[in-house]
């Protein structure tokens, strides 16, 4: 009877010399395994658990990983920045009303740009007309003594950006769409990307003075979209506008300040300014300038501040036409010098007391950041959301549903839709049509959401984000495994599924007895690749004699190596199996999660 391994458990990451203690091993034998299985590394050197647990198979132990307890949300709101917070918290006798923060959204060529350019041209104010020296990716207008701040960096990708940072970046979201072309794939992504972000969306329908454009064709689009003017019933301000002739802008305006005045946008001026990064670079003459959304507080020339890993006194502030002012309040952009470095956009920034403590405060995001691009981001799965949910971290499951036909959009998304499990319900932020792609992704990161595809693949930027930025692909061709999939997830009893698969065949050609090793198995690859690191099952006449192997041993010659490949020879040594003859097979596979 085969001698019961001995189980290891291995953190994520550790050095050699750790490895080592952790199998009361020597360290030279730990890199000698290492060389065999092809991988150079010092004694200090930091290796991954994959790693470590090849080494650990291939020296006789039973390799699992090892995790560490998550967090409580006490534990994880204590440790949260206060910077992070904004106005989160605040005494609401202390809140005041500030100016709404606008993005424009849409479609490509539907005219955000022109649209925004309009826009400020009619409504800088007099003393502003002209002065306009910068851009500095934002800047405010007028209306009826009251006043809108545009962040002038239109695409939902920019503005998801900013959110996967942790900046709200906008208040209401304007829908530019174009009356004579209508509702594009782009414009139902940018939907669902306010929608992600929870913002109020006001649709701008633009070019109206042209011939060709049918603005009811267009309504009834986006009444399909949930997007139902207020014209039939709805709740969305559809305004007919026209950047060309400037038809529409004011009318565009009051609608903002419309829903700005039904949306609970307040801020604190008499707290210390925080907010978010619009743009960080090197100017000429100036060094780094970096321009800021001031969200709460009130920022003044002479306050230290953080962003992201920059850090500094503010030397000089300017407003959107260059003009050095002294303080800023909420809402309102402004550039700034002073900082050590570049901020990059999308980073939150806040004032602190002293130099001193915003050091500290860097120091802590640096090591953050370090240990962000060393251990890859936890993706939500639908494994974990319940778990989620009963530690009060999800009061719902976002999914983004991507499907082959349109004739499968609604079947799947109402079906999902209508599943819940006591308060835990599903929520369809995005459905289309189409594979699943980069944008895709990009909006599951910013959202914690799930991608689910039917009868879909991922392209192959979509997958390779979705494993940077820690995102959940599930792909299915039958409808019915897809809601018993979310049914069960919600009800915290998903396993995950994995399958076998076979990525070479070897067959046996002669047996080698060696004395004190046992039999090696003289073998040729006849498809596939030979792999050190994968399982082996041994296959006589048609069934299966042995199964779960480890590889001990992989050889070409003398020399051990990683994997042999078709139609090479090689010597296979199995660690709890040395019963060959020719003519049997060795089946080499790996273990894959498949959902």
């Amino acid at each position: 009877m085969a001698k019961e391994r001995q189980i290891l458990e291995i953190p994520d990451y550790l050095t050699v010399r750790d490895l080592a203690d952790l199998m009361d091993a020597s360290p030279i034998e730990v890199m000698k395994e290492l060389i065999s299985n092809g991988i150079m590394a010092t004694i200090n050197q930091q290796i991954d658990y994959d790693t470590a647990a090849i080494v650990a198979d291939g020296m006789g132990y039973e390799p699992q990983p090892v995790r560490a307890p998550e967090p409580s949300r006490e534990e994880e709101e204590a440790a949260r920045p206060a910077w992070r917070k904004l106005y989160s918290g605040e005494d609401p006798s202390k809140l005041q009303r500030r100016p709404p923060v606008v993005t424009v959204l849409g479609h490509v060529d539907h005219g955000k740009t022109s649209l925004l350019d309009a826009i400020r041209e009619a409504h800088v104010t007099e003393s502003e007309a002209g002065g306009i020296t910068q851009h500095i990716g934002a800047y405010q207008v007028e209306l009826n003594g009251r006043v809108i701040t545009f962040l002038d960096t239109p695409g939902h990708e920019a503005f998801t950006a900013m959110r996967s940072r942790g900046a709200q970046g906008a208040d209401i979201a304007v829908l530019v769409v174009a009356a004579d072309d209508g509702v594009m794939p782009t414009t139902r992504e940018a939907v669902a990307h306010a929608r992600a972000a929870r913002v109020p969306i006001v649709v701008a329908l633009n070019k109206i003075d042209r011939p060709t454009a049918n603005p009811e064709r267009v309504k009834q689009q986006l009444a399909d979209l949930d997007l139902k003017t207020d014209e039939w019933g709805g709740d969305t301000l559809v305004v007919p506008v026209s950047a060309i002739t400037r038809q529409g802008i004011d009318d565009l305006l009051e609608a903002i300040l419309l829903v700005a005045d039904e949306t609970e946008i307040f801020a604190n001026p008499a707290q210390p300014a925080a907010g978010t990064v619009l743009e960080g670079r090197m100017a000429s003459g100036r060094g780094p300038v970096a321009t800021l959304l001031v969200q709460n507080g009130t920022l003044r020339t002479g306050d230290v501040v953080i962003a992201g890993l920059a850090s500094g006194r503010v030397k000089g502030m300017f407003d959107q036409s260059g003009k050095t002012i002294k303080e800023a309040g909420p809402s309102q952009p402004v550039t700034i010098m002073g900082l050590d470095e570049p901020p990059h956009a999308g980073d939150m920034f806040s004032a602190v007391k002293s130099v001193k403590e915003a050091r500290a405060l860097v120091e802590e995001h640096r090591m953050e950041h370090a240990a962000t691009k060393v251990r890859p981001p936890q993706a939500v799965t639908l494994e974990d959301i319940f778990s989620r949910f009963l530690a009060g971290e999800a009061k719902e499951l976002l999914l983004i549903i991507k499907v082959d036909v349109f004739g499968s959009l609604e079947p799947v998304v109402n079906s999902v839709q209508d599943i819940k499990e006591g308060d835990l319900k599903v929520r369809v932020l995005h459905a289309d049509v189409g594979d699943i792609t980069e944008n895709d992704v990009n909006l599951a990161s910013a959202s914690d959401a799930v991608i689910i595809g039917f009868n879909v693949e991922a392209d192959s930027a979509a997958q390779r984000v979705a494993e940077s930025v820690g995102v959940e692909i599930r792909t299915y061709n039958i409808i019915y495994k897809l809601i018993e999939s979310v049914e069960l997830a919600l009800k915290g009893m998903l396993e995950p599924v994995y399958e076998d698969r076979t990525v070479g065949v070897a067959e046996v050609r002669r047996v080698i007895r060696l004395p004190r090793l046992g039999n090696i198995a003289g073998s040729y690859v006849l498809e596939g690749t030979a792999r050190r690191n994968a399982k082996a099952r041994v296959v006589r006449g048609g069934q299966t004699i042995h199964e779960s192997a480890n590889i001990s041993s992989l050889k070409r010659f003398d020399e051990d190596v990683r994997e042999v490949r078709t139609d090479f020879e090689c010597g296979i040594r199995l660690s709890n199996f040395d019963a060959f003859e020719e003519g049997d097979r060795i089946e080499f596979y790996v273990r894959e999660r498949v959902n």
